[in-house]
């Protein structure tokens, strides 16, 4: 990645969110570099772009800016998180054993599934909350160890650091889903990770209106593996979303600020309120990997999980009752969304495997956005009673 030498090497996130990722703009003086919305480039020019799968202007400073504020050497940009999940995927081979963790993303599982295991890579899903279950990966060895902190949907916080402190022992490899945290909480390079795999369409673009994928790593070879799979596999994002998310992320600290201090107070009242089964947030003292989430987290991010102690009917019907909450799948933009994991993002798990990691049908899921807290508040409460 190009640094900015004008830059303080002491800069700090907010600054450098702004800053990093500002070239390709010396010819006219635009304070914000404009899109490139052009498939080929001449041969010769000085920052050496032939077609746009294989870069971009846009590709260029959107790595910049997320290398940056992941903590990492390199970054990589995809068409969606899925691609950037894809890409990683790619460079496995007959015969390779993927340790993942239980809960994950239900297009993650379903890629897997039904796409990469039938040409003979083997996964094998583990509770990697629960520290019983570390001694799998100097015993298995795995190619790759995959988890997310927090996961989707149940926010399980895993030991970034021990986990991946276990597997550069055994030779194994360490990507961990960044999606729901952000770089802003989070870095997982800085904890010891191999990969950090974000889906750019959620906190880091904030917006709903772009999609896009990232991988991040500090290690050459990998990078390099992310360079072949973004050309030979036609992952590329289109110029245009690379420069929607670079634009989004000039906001991330203050959105991310707003999103975290507005679900902890939400899942603070969820959890008083009479009726309510379960809240699940993980910068709640209630939560069971508290104590691993404020270590390895600045903050608690913008999603609650929570069981509303209704019948699956009661359920639904409360999701539809609400107006600031919008029923969509996805997450991390400035307005709230609901989401009901069981039918629509895990929908592709078998019900048995779903349910036996916790995602029954009670089960929903806020993404909760920068409106007034105080109007999402009564927005619950009065499609609870509707409900009830």
């Amino acid at each position: 990645m190009k640094d900015d030498s004008s830059l303080s090497p002491d800069s700090r996130f907010e600054t450098r969110a702004i800053h990093v990722g500002q070239d390709w703009r010396d010819q006219t003086g635009a304070v914000i570099p404009p899109v490139y919305l052009t498939s080929t480039f001449e041969t010769g020019n000085p920052g050496g772009f032939d077609y746009t799968r294989s870069g971009s202007p846009n590709f260029r400073n959107l790595q910049n800016t997320l290398a940056s504020l992941e903590g990492a050497k390199h970054c990589t940009v995809f068409a969606s998180g899925v691609s950037a999940i894809t890409a990683v995927a790619s460079t496995l081979k007959s015969g390779d054993l993927v340790l993942a963790e239980e809960n994950v993303y239900g297009c993650t599982y379903r890629l897997f599934a039904r796409v990469f295991e039938k040409f003979g890579v083997k996964v094998k899903y583990v509770n990697f909350a629960n520290e019983a279950n570390f001694p799998l990966i100097k015993q298995l060895k795995p190619t790759l160890v995959w988890i997310e902190s927090p996961t989707n949907p149940l926010l399980k916080c895993i030991d970034i650091a021990a986990i991946s402190k276990l597997a550069r022992a055994a030779g194994s490899t360490v990507v961990v889903d960044n999606t729901f945290a952000s770089a802003f909480l989070q870095r997982p390079i800085e904890l010891g990770a191999h990969l950090s795999l974000i889906s750019t369409t959620k906190y880091s673009n904030g917006h709903s209106d772009a999609l896009g994928g990232a991988v991040c790593s500090n290690d050459d070879e990998w990078q390099e593996k992310m360079i072949f799979a973004q050309k030979a596999l036609g992952l590329q994002p289109s110029p245009f979303d690379a420069w929607l998310v670079s634009r989004g992320i000039k906001t991330m600290n203050l959105r991310m600020e707003r999103h975290s201090a507005n679900a902890l107070e939400l899942a603070t009242r969820l959890e008083k309120t009479k009726g309510i089964k379960w809240v699940r947030y993980p910068f709640l003292k209630s939560h069971p990997q508290y104590k691993i989430a404020t270590k390895q987290m600045s903050g608690g991010s913008g999603l609650i999980v929570a069981d509303l102690g209704l019948s699956t009917a009661k359920t639904m019907k409360f999701m539809t009752k609400l107006h600031l909450f919008t029923q969509a799948e996805s997450l991390g933009g400035i307005e709230s969304l609901i989401c009901h994991p069981a039918t629509m993002t895990h929908a592709s798990i078998p019900k048995e495997v779903r349910e036996s990691v916790g995602i029954t049908d009670g089960v929903v899921r806020f993404s909760v956005g920068i409106e007034h807290v105080e109007d999402l508040w009564n927005d619950i409460q009065q499609a609870l009673k509707a409900a009830k």
